[in-house]
């Protein structure tokens, strides 16, 4: 026999499919599993991670790492489970889903591209503390924006009880008051403060791109779709994110 770790049936099957091991225990009963072409009927039967695994006659197999862009509404939280709201994982129909985390979230009142995995390493890549992402917003602002705020955003925002400025964020006006801007860390709720220390309140905020990763205009609002090859390659190229202090995920 192969050599290989020896698991559960049910451990093994829930692990590459959405049942849980009570639903794999009736399964088994019900002589719809196979391990080698031979029917099991004990879920808990030892078996290697090397065997032929059959679920009503389809091949069973570990799904490889997985990368999705959303187009996250408002209203939803980017959590993996949450109480009172629904989640950015509701919107995913997706084998296995309790195995994926967001990459990047996003306030319940911001909507745009969120990224979702379950490789751990990639998404680290773009929430490390250690690391900073540039990430471009679309902003809706209640007052209009005065000219000199491109200079003050280049330069750095004191943020309230911050020991320190900002890093130089990219500021352009599309309007009197809509904007669009760039940043390349993430203090907590860092772009509305921003707007907020310069007296002015974001009504709307949209965010547009993540690093190399532009946002598919395509997708309508709790839409999502597998990321390119090229796109999942660009997270770990040196332009993407470079060694920095800062920490966090925000908008």
């Amino acid at each position: 026999m192969a050599e290989g770790k020896f698991l559960r049936l049910d451990k093994a099957i829930s692990q590459v499919t959405d049942l849980s091991r009570a639903e794999v225990k009736r399964a088994a009963k019900q002589q719809r599993i196979t391990v080698n072409g031979v029917t099991v009927t004990d879920p808990a039967s030892k078996i290697l991670d090397t065997d032929e695994l059959c679920l009503d006659g389809d091949l069973l197999t570990e799904a490889g790492p997985r990368y999705f862009m959303l187009n996250k509404p408002l209203g939803y939280v980017c959590a993996t489970k949450d109480g009172e709201h629904p989640t950015v994982l509701d919107l995913l129909d997706e084998p296995n889903k309790h195995k994926l985390h967001i990459a990047g979230r996003l306030d319940i009142d911001t909507t745009g591209l969120v990224l979702i995995t379950d490789d751990g390493q990639w998404s680290h890549r773009i929430t490390s503390p250690r690391h900073h992402c540039a990430k471009t917003y679309y902003a809706h602002l209640a007052d209009p924006i005065e000219d000199n705020a491109i200079d003050k955003f280049a330069k750095g925002i004191w943020l309230n009880n911050e020991k320190k400025r900002t890093k130089p964020a990219e500021l352009e006006i599309l309007y009197r008051n809509e904007v669009r801007i760039t940043i390349s860390e993430g203090r907590y709720h860092q772009v509305k403060r921003m707007f907020g220390a310069l007296g002015n309140r974001v009504l709307e905020l949209h965010r547009e791109r993540i690093g190399n990763i532009i946002l598919d205009e395509e997708l309508s609002e709790g839409e999502y779709r597998l990321l390119t090859f090229e796109e999942i390659a660009s997270v770990t190229e040196p332009e993407f994110v470079e060694p920095e202090n800062s920490a966090g995920d925000t908008d």
